[in-house]
């Protein structure tokens, strides 16, 4: 199936329009950019940039998410002036900080030549990625940390054994694929959904930055020569490599141009904001002015500066050359340098330097933006807008693969972590709630009417509907790459409603009392209250009228009995003439449920007895939770549900005599049923 990949549809007073808003929210400034795709091309209409006022974020991390959400605000609200509409979806890249990468590899074989659809290519895909989460998951057991799964690129196709760039529409026995799955801490994914959603922003695509910058500057085209793509921030340097058509990995330098900026205010004692202004001007002429902490004014050369910055700058352009080579395992032909950080004097030289290249062959990013992206009112030719552009461009000309998402009723949701995650986990963080799961009934109102207790009903509640790919499924069912999940809330009943006028019959109004008091026939009673009507004693009372939202049923549970089991069925016969006048009291006594109108079920291993439902319907697995003891607003431990020793979900229906198990798992081991 095809999937809208990200485009960012506004209202506008044109009419709705297929707009790409991207966001880079880098360690120095937030980039917006804004662009619409005409003859497979992105044009940019807008861009806007606004640095933040004080380090709101560390390495590409964000530390506090008010103050970027506020740069962030400004910047949207600035675009739609430009582009007079409104926007309400974003795209966006995640940093590399921390990155973590898993290759895997996987094979799909058919009774007879086929035709490859874009469904079976997504299958493919999805049971590659599963690997890569399984192998992931195994590395990752010591850290106990969670990741995400951002991203993945597909490094290599076989048809029938043959490389091929796009198995799309081809006939063959036997595909393949090999792809590099990317992973990040779940609190660099979270912070950003997180910071959006405070901008009133949904995330329509999440890519990883060094997979943007790359899709941006270094097209398809020219992939077959051997490239990297070093996208230098303020807080990370992420890097790509290509190489025979494909990108074949990912990594990044935990140094980038924070290092330099830190060792300018340990040299000259200024606060970071002076210190990113005295960088900024090592590439102008002149003297350079500042005032430190304490006061004093100073006047610098740029020569002077660039002593002091010297050994954080080798340090930066050292760890990016060593970074690249790890990845590549040799020098590459060319190297890319983007970002702000790519701006600093010397760069191209002191990279080609450590990687031993041609210093030619080290250049700046952007001679080659003009493929994907074109622009009448920009200069796009900007190192700085290599991961703007590539966010946009990724999502506009669908370069972003769909296979690791998950799909919750017609929307992308948030990007899965490394290992299982159940479809419970998916609806939790995409703003679901346990209510949601468990349609309650309507609360009862239970009275005592002349002595007799009466139950009135509320209407039973709507069980919610879970499917996964069409079929049904449990909430503990675990969820891969690219499942359709579709979700529908349960309902909670009516609660019951009866007022004095529901039950009292005609001739008795003005000597009934409620609770030893005379009050109106319209009063609305409450569970406890005691009726009394001031009828003889003999004069048993008929069916009480209940109300249409109120169904009314009579007993007394301290005398329910479960119907006999078969081998006590034929009792011996003086215990049967004995039993005979109580079983014929029984039948007399109108307060008490007869075996036909209760359903006995084993909860936990004990005896469950419920009336039957007044309206006839069955009753479902999620009716017992409330009967399991579990304090499901504040669980501690993974819900448990099973029937008759079986895994179960909560719309099960439910069959007389089942065995129902409901508790808490922790650690791995079954909780008390409780």
């Amino acid at each position: 199936m095809k999937i809208n990949k990200g485009r960012a549809s506004v209202q506008t007073s044109r009419g709705q329009n297929d707009l790409i808003f991207a966001l880079d929210i880098g360690t120095r400034s937030i980039i917006g950019l804004v662009g619409v795709v005409r003859d497979e091309k992105l044009h940019v209409l807008a861009i806007d940039k606004e640095e933040h006022t004080r380090r709101a974020m560390i390495d590409g991390q964000i530390e506090d998410i008010e103050q970027v959400a506020k740069v962030a605000q400004r910047v949207k609200e600035r675009l739609e002036e430009k582009v007079e509409c409104r926007l309400t979806n974003v795209c966006v890249a995640a940093a590399g900080r921390a990155l973590k990468t898993q290759k895997a590899f996987c094979e799909m074989e058919f009774e007879k030549a086929q035709r490859v659809d874009e469904e079976t290519i997504g299958r493919l895909e999805a049971g590659a990625l599963e690997k890569a989460e399984e192998a992931f998951a195994q590395e990752m057991d010591q850290e106990g940390k969670q990741f995400f799964l951002v991203g993945y690129t597909v490094t290599q196709y076989l048809l029938d054994n043959y490389p091929i760039s796009d198995l799309l529409d081809h006939q063959g026995r036997r595909i393949s694929a090999d792809v590099i799955a990317t992973f990040l801490p779940s609190e660099v994914v979270e912070s950003l959904y997180t910071t959006m959603s405070k901008v009133d922003l949904e995330v329509a695509s999440l890519t990883l930055e060094p997979i943007a910058a790359i899709n941006a500057a270094i097209p398809e085209n020219i992939r077959l020569l051997n490239l990297a793509l070093v996208d230098i921030g303020a807080g990370t340097s992420d890097i790509a490599i290509s190489k025979d058509g494909s990108i074949v990995g990912y990594t990044m330098a935990t140094v980038a141009g924070d290092e330099i900026t830190e060792a300018v205010m340990k040299s000259y004692l200024v606060d970071f904001q002076t210190a990113e202004y005295i960088k900024m001007q090592i590439q102008e002429d002149g003297d350079i002015e500042f005032t430190d902490i304490l006061g004093l004014p100073h006047t610098v050369t740029n020569e002077e500066v660039r002593t002091c910055i010297d050994g954080a700058f080798k340090t930066l352009c050292k760890e990016i050359s060593e970074k690249i080579l790890l990845v590549n395992g040799n020098a590459p032909s060319a190297v890319f340098l983007a970002g702000g950080g790519s701006k600093l004097a010397d760069m191209q030289e002191c990279v080609s330097k450590y990687l031993e290249m041609d210093q030619n062959r080290v250049a700046i990013a952007g001679n080659n933006f003009s493929v994907n992206a074109v622009s009448d009112e920009y200069d796009l030719n900007n190192p700085e807008y290599a991961t703007p552009l590539g966010i946009a461009v990724s999502a506009g000309l669908n370069m972003i693969n769909d296979s690791c998402h998950v799909m919750l009723n017609g929307k992308r949701s948030k990007l899965f972590r490394s290992g299982s995650l159940t479809v419970l986990d998916i609806l939790m963080m995409n703003g679901y709630r346990s209510q949601d799961l468990l349609a309650r009934s309507g609360r009862n109102i239970v009275i005592q009417l002349d002595g007799t207790r009466k139950i009135f009903h509320g209407t039973p509640g709507i069980p919610s509907q879970l499917q996964i790919n069409g079929n049904d499924a449990k909430v503990s069912q675990v969820v891969h790459a690219g499942d359709q999940i579709h979700f529908t809330p349960a309902s909670d009943g009516e609660n019951a409603k009866v007022t004095l006028a529901d039950i009292v019959e005609p001739g008795y109004e003005s000597k009934t009392s409620v609770n030893g008091k005379m009050v109106p026939l319209d009063t609305v009673l409450k569970t406890g209250d005691v009726v009394i009507t001031g009828r003889e004693e003999q004069d048993k009372p008929q069916q009480p009228k209940a109300a249409a939202k109120a169904p009314v049923e009579e007993q007394e549970f301290a005398e329910l009995e479960p119907p006999a089991k078969p081998e006590t069925a034929k009792p011996e016969p003086k215990k049967a003439e004995a039993a005979a006048p109580k079983q014929k009291e029984m039948n007399k006594t109108e307060n008490r449920v007869q075996p036909a109108q209760v359903q006995n079920f084993v909860l936990n291993g004990e005896p469950l007895l419920l009336v039957k439902k007044e309206d006839n319907t069955p009753y479902y697995l999620m009716d017992l939770l409330e009967y399991s003891g579990i304090d499901l607003k504040n669980p501690e431990g993974v819900l448990q549900l099973r029937v008759n020793g079986r895994e179960s979900y909560f719309q099960q229906e439910l069959k007389i005599g089942d065995k129902i198990d409901i508790y808490l798992q922790k650690n791995g081991a079954e909780d008390s049923k409780e």
